[in-house]
């Protein structure tokens, strides 16, 4: 059954999969790692104007670890994809790669799980997508979709990440470049078809044989989490305070900071954590910038 349920998967991506840049064969393994940190928690379609950008500048780790405006820079490219830290972790690893790899992004995955900021999907996914190893990818999109057509539950539950890496890895080929294939085919079957609301079971390739379908499409049994509500949160406070400095030419006194947002103290507490994060800076008392700022 795995073979079988992974081919047509794999049949159907190979016509049905959308045109990303990141899939193109002369990605460099640079190119997929930039991408995945950029598509955790961002659609694609903001994803794909800023890896494009990102890439022009910086097309290898050795361009950005050189770069004299890092990592300033960095943050100041981000511009508002959201979650900013990911942009460090970027640069961080564009270091680790030249001091550790030669400038190139390793293969191994151990090595992989070593870089800055860099998890266990994140590792497996570039070992998979970038050199053609067999490991299983499992992020949420995977999870829902294992747990429909082979599971027949609406939803996976809570992660439990040893389980699902063994469900998805019994899925997969032997063959490391058709697991590998596998891996990204369904990813984009829980992405576009398989999804959260209202899947579109008609499109599915392995409609006729999934569980969940075949148990009579039953309810998720726990109610999904409501989504975080953007306006007037902290994350706002910070993408606001992050603007002013990214679009400035010398540190900014705090006054100027004051006027983003009226309450002071959640203004305080978001720039507090910036400052913890190291995405903010004070090169002097009452003055802040952008660390590596010129």
């Amino acid at each position: 059954m795995s073979v079988s349920l992974a081919g047509a998967v794999t049949l159907w991506f190979d016509s049905a999969a959308r045109d990303l840049p990141w899939r193109s064969p002369d990605t460099t393994p640079w190119g997929v790692l930039v991408s995945e940190i950029m598509l955790q928690q961002t659609p694609v379609s903001r994803v794909t104007p800023a890896w494009l950008s990102w890439l022009a500048r910086w097309p290898t780790p050795a361009a950005m670890a050189a770069d004299p405006d890092q990592p300033a820079a960095a943050i100041r490219m981000w511009g508002r994809l959201g979650y900013p830290r990911r942009a460090l972790r970027l640069y961080e690893c564009a270091v680790a790669a030249v001091e550790r790899h030669g400038g190139e992004i390793p293969s191994d995955l151990d090595a992989l799980l070593a870089l800055p900021g860099v998890g266990s999907y994140t590792a497996r996914a570039v070992a998979a997508f970038a050199f053609g190893q067999r490991h299983p990818v499992v992020d949420t999109n995977v999870r829902r979709f294992v747990a429909r057509a082979v599971g027949g539950r609406a939803e996976a539950g809570p992660a439990t990440t040893q389980r699902d890496l063994d469900a998805v890895a019994a899925l997969l080929p032997e063959a490391a470049a058709d697991a590998a294939r596998a891996s990204a085919a369904f990813m984009e079957l829980g992405a576009v078809v398989c999804v959260a609301r209202s899947p579109r079971c008609a499109a599915c390739p392995v409609a006729t044989t999934c569980a969940w379908r075949r148990a009579g499409s039953p309810p998720a049994e726990v109610p999904g989490q409501r989504t975080q509500t953007y306006a007037g949160t902290d994350r706002q406070v910070r993408g606001l305070l992050l603007a002013v400095l990214r679009d400035a030419d010398t540190p900014v006194p705090a006054t100027r900071l004051d006027i983003v947002w009226p309450d002071a103290v959640q203004r305080d507490r978001a720039l507090a954590t910036l400052l913890a994060d190291g995405l903010v800076v004070t090169p002097e008392p009452g003055r802040y910038a952008l660390p590596g700022a010129r």
